[in-house]
């Protein structure tokens, strides 16, 4: 594909950045989202200096007129919308189920459940008008096995995973495929609260058999194969990037 156009979500750290740094350097145009301006439009010249043309629209995507307008000016900038990732989330408060309330609930699942419901639903109206596209959701090894302590936030990554696979089947007639990625254990200010410290980020890293924490680098890897004219017969799957963790 000759410059797509690509949009990411929660794009101003992390996974969302390092997928951002990607595609720039395979001549993507970008438009990256976030809910910090400065921080924001920093990416964005950033990312104009590897090349790209790229910019950024501040959005929330727990607010469905936020999302909406993030999609629409991506098409009204570039007047289509070819590969979109839904990577903003949030890893809530770990804690026993005990602990749980419908705050603590909301606080993640308005954004990981909610925020992917949202933008599925602004950018395949999109590509389905225009018979393609490729759409990758950001899940977690906690979408498709348990976590003690996390089971709010493990809740919700599962319901990315039934979101991926449904949808990949509700538009598969129009051209667009439905994906997602579900890391391991990565590098990420995310990974760093969740372990609180560096001997449990030890510990975990001496569980994954490749013998090391991922890099954001390593699923932004991923997420480019996935949005690839080579993975054109590859939708409705979760592509796990875990080091081996799960393999046992």
């Amino acid at each position: 594909m000759n410059r797509p156009v690509v949009l990411i979500t929660g794009a101003l750290t992390g996974i969302g950045r390092a997928t951002a740094v990607a595609f720039a350097r395979a001549g993507a145009q970008l438009v990256v989202s976030g809910r910090r301006p400065a921080e924001g439009a920093a990416l964005a010249t950033e990312l104009r200096e590897l090349g790209s043309e790229a910019f950024f629209v501040q959005a929330d995507v727990r607010h469905d007129d936020e999302v909406r307008n993030l999609v629409d000016q991506t098409v009204a900038r570039f007047g289509r919308l070819d590969v979109a990732v839904n990577n903003a989330g949030t890893e809530g408060t770990p804690g026993p189920v005990s602990d749980a309330s419908a705050a603590s609930y909301a606080a993640t699942f308005d954004t990981n459940v909610l925020g992917v419901l949202l933008s599925l639903k602004h950018e395949l109206r999109v590509m389905t008008a225009q018979r393609s596209g490729s759409v990758i959701n950001i899940s977690s090894t906690y979408g498709h096995e348990g976590a003690a302590y996390a089971a709010i936030y493990a809740g919700s990554k599962h319901a990315v995973e039934g979101f991926t696979r449904s949808t990949a089947l509700e538009v598969a007639g129009t051209g667009v495929r439905v994906n997602a990625v579900a890391p391991g254990p990565t590098d990420t200010g995310m990974l760093d609260r969740f372990t609180g410290t560096p001997e449990r980020k030890a510990v975990l890293a001496g569980s994954v058999p490749l013998a090391r924490i991922g890099n954001p680098s390593d699923i932004a890897s991923a997420v480019l194969y996935l949005a690839s004219e080579g993975a054109a017969f590859v939708t409705g799957q979760i592509v796990t990037v875990d080091g081996g963790k799960t393999a046992g």
